[in-house]
C-alpha cells in the first residue's frame, strides 16, 4: 500500500492543502516576487460571493451542467435501447459512435468552433442552403446563442459514455422478464416503464452522478471555443477561476477560492456516487 499512499499524498493531498491555504491568503502577482502573502481569512470567499461575474459564472455552470446531463442522458439512453437489439453491423456502428468520447477535448472544441463559425461554419452553410435561417447565426459570438453552441459540443462528447454504460446495464437485465411481460400483454412502453427502467435505476444513478462530476469541471471545451465570452455568456466557475489566476488578473488567492468552492460541490456528488455504488454492490 505504501507506493499508493505516497502517490496520493504527493499528487492529491499536497496540492489540495496548498490550494486551500492559498485561498486564505492575499496572493497576487507581487507575492511571486516578494514572497509575502499575508493571510486575509475569508476575504477571498466573501469577495467572490459579492462578485457579480462569479454569480453569472455560477448560474452559467448550473445551466451548462443541467443542459448537458439532460441531453446526454436521454440521447444516450435512446441509443442504448436501440443497440440492445442485435442487427447487422450493430457492433461496428456502436464502436464508431465512441469516437467523440475518445478524441482529445481540445481537438473536439476546435472542430466545433470551426463548425459553428459565423462566416465559414458548416452549420450555417447548411441552414442557409435549407432556408432554415435567412442570415448566418453568430453561434459563438452572440450572448443569446453562445451557450447553445458550447452545449452542442459537450453533449456530443458525453453521449457515447452514457450509451456504453446504459447499454451494459440493459444487457444485464434478464430477457425472461420481458418475455413473460410480453406474454401477459404488456406493450413495449409498459415493459420499459415497469421492468427496464426500475432495474436500470442503479446504473442510471452512477451515470448521472459521474456525468455531473465530470461536467461541473469542464474547462477545455469552453476555453477553446469561447474563453468564457462573449460578455461572460459562457463563463463558468472553472473558466473564471482560471482567468482570476492565470488569465492576466494574477489574483491567485481568489482563483484558489473559486476552485475550492467547485471542489466542495464535486465532493458532495462524489459521496452520492459512492453511496449509489455501495448500494448496488449490496443488492448484487
Amino acid at each position: 500500500m505504501l507506493p499508493v499512499v505516497l502517490y496520493l499524498l504527493l499528487f492529491f493531498l499536497y496540492p489540495l492543502i496548498g490550494n486551500l491555504v492559498l485561498s486564505f491568503q492575499d496572493f497576487g502577482i507581487q507575492s511571486v516576487y516578494s514572497g509575502q502573502a499575508p493571510f486575509n481569512g475569508l476575504d477571498n470567499y466573501a469577495h467572490l460571493l459579492r462578485d457579480p461575474v462569479f454569480g453569472t459564472a455560477a448560474l452559467n455552470t448550473v445551466v451548462f451542467v443541467v443542459g448537458s446531463l439532460f441531453f446526454q442522458f436521454t440521447m444516450g439512453l435512446a441509443l442504448a435501447v436501440f443497440f440492445n437489439r442485435a442487427f447487422p453491423l450493430g457492433g461496428l456502428i456502436r464502436t464508431l459512435l465512441l469516437v467523440p468520447w475518445l478524441l482529445p477535448l481540445v481537438v473536439t472544441g476546435t472542430v466545433f468552433r470551426w463548425i459553428l463559425d459565423t462566416s465559414n461554419g458548416v452549420l450555417n452553410h447548411v441552414l442557409l442552403a435549407l432556408h432554415v435561417v435567412a442570415e448566418p447565426v453568430p453561434w459563438l459570438n452572440s450572448v443569446r446563442t453562445a451557450m447553445v453552441g458550447v452545449l452542442l459540443c459537450n453533449v456530443w462528447i458525453g453521449i457515447p459514455f452514457n450509451m456504453v454504460i446504459l447499454h451494459g446495464g440493459l444487457q444485464a437485465i434478464p430477457a425472461d422478464l420481458h418475455e413473460a411481460a410480453a406474454l401477459d400483454g404488456a406493450s413495449g412502453l409498459k415493459r420499459f416503464r415497469h421492468i427496464t427502467f426500475p432495474l436500470l435505476r442503479p446504473v442510471v444513478a452512477v451515470v448521472v452522478t459521474l456525468g455531473l462530476i465530470y461536467t461541473i469541471k469542464v474547462f477545455d471545451v469552453i476555453w477553446v471555443m469561447t474563453k468564457g465570452g462573449p460578455a461572460d455568456a459562457t463563463q463558468t466557475v472553472t473558466t473564471y477561476g482560471y482567468q482570476l489566476s492565470f488569465g492576466g488578473l494574477s489574483q491567485f488567492g481568489l482563483g484558489a477560492a473559486a476552485s475550492n468552492l467547485l471542489i466542495v460541490v464535486a465532493l458532495v456528488f462524489a459521496v452520492f456516487y459512492l453511496r449509489s455504488t455501495r448500494a448496488e454492490t449490496e443488492v448484487a
